[in-house]
């Protein structure tokens, strides 16, 4: 099994995915374009082990040695000899298309490359590279320490040998991978969890029934651990925001359509926690 990885992006998404592959005794390259950005998501590694060895999860030493397998960088040539590359930067194609087109001339031939998008076709983000049978989508979920699943994504030309490597890399960080066999927008995950907030969010603002009753509804009556609300809150509207209108494009299906709620609280800055107001107060 291959063991060098390198991940783009030191964000929540991007460091979650280190921290569990470094655990996992993978060496981690992590790269983005500030050091103050790479220190942000060590410093949220180091916090999260902290967090597990306190509750008896790890032990002080293999958090430090999970720690030591883990280099940070701002140079994307540091990706050059790694087995598998993760990209977890922001949802925007045109961001995802350049990195994959400078990663194509970096790595190995046998590299798989990844992306952790959550709504953007694969064949869109393969198509900037000579290699479509060589990416594919790996769809991990926030936050990655906690969260079991990993979303693979199989592009227009995704190879099976790709898809294998991608499971086998998955599951040696510890996830449980469902697979996408045709590349839709939104692919599972995101497409079932935007039409429920859709929904959700039109029942709210016509007034039928508040956000608590709405989470509880669906707590209560489905199982779900935790309200589709409550759920857009934690992840950010603006994000949602943007997932729902890349479906919404891509498919023309009316049911993904934004709310015009959505989008007042996404200018208004009601983006959730990180704001401190979306659906509710925090």
């Amino acid at each position: 099994m291959a063991k060098k990885l390198a991940v783009i992006g030191a964000g929540l998404m991007g460091s979650g995915i280190a921290q569990v592959s470094a655990q996992a005794g993978w060496d981690v390259v992590l790269r983005d374009v500030t050091d103050e950005a790479l220190t942000r998501g060590t410093d949220g590694i180091r916090a999260s082990y902290d967090k597990f060895v306190s509750k008896g999860k790890l032990t002080a030493e293999e958090a430090e040695a999970a720690l030591g397998r883990i280099t940070t960088t701002t140079d994307l040539d540091a990706a050059a000899d790694a087995d598998v590359v993760v990209e977890a930067v922001f949802e925007r194609i045109d961001v995802k298309r350049e990195i994959f087109r400078a990663l194509d001339g970096l790595v190995k031939d046998e590299t798989i490359l990844a992306s952790n998008t959550s709504a953007i076709p694969i064949t869109k983000i393969a198509a900037a590279t000579e290699r479509p049978e060589r990416v594919v989508g790996t769809h991990f979920f926030s936050p990655v320490p906690m969260m079991r699943l990993c979303e693979l994504v199989r592009g227009h030309k995704t190879s099976d040998e790709t898809l294998a490597t991608a499971r086998e890399f998955a599951e040696s960080v510890g996830k449980t991978c469902i697979v996408v066999n045709r590349d839709v927008a939104g692919f599972v995950t995101t497409r079932l969890i935007s039409a429920l907030i859709v929904e959700a969010t039109k029942l709210y603002e016509s007034g039928v029934a508040t956000a608590e009753d709405i989470d509880t509804a669906c707590k209560l009556g489905f199982g779900h651990a935790m309200g589709p609300l409550a759920t857009a809150d934690l992840t950010g509207v603006d994000i949602l925001l943007h997932a729902t209108e890349n479906i919404y494009t891509e498919s023309q299906d009316e049911k993904f359509a934004p709310p015009e709620l959505m989008r007042r609280m996404v200018d208004a800055g009601d983006i959730g926690r990180k704001s401190g107001q979306g659906f509710y107060r925090y």
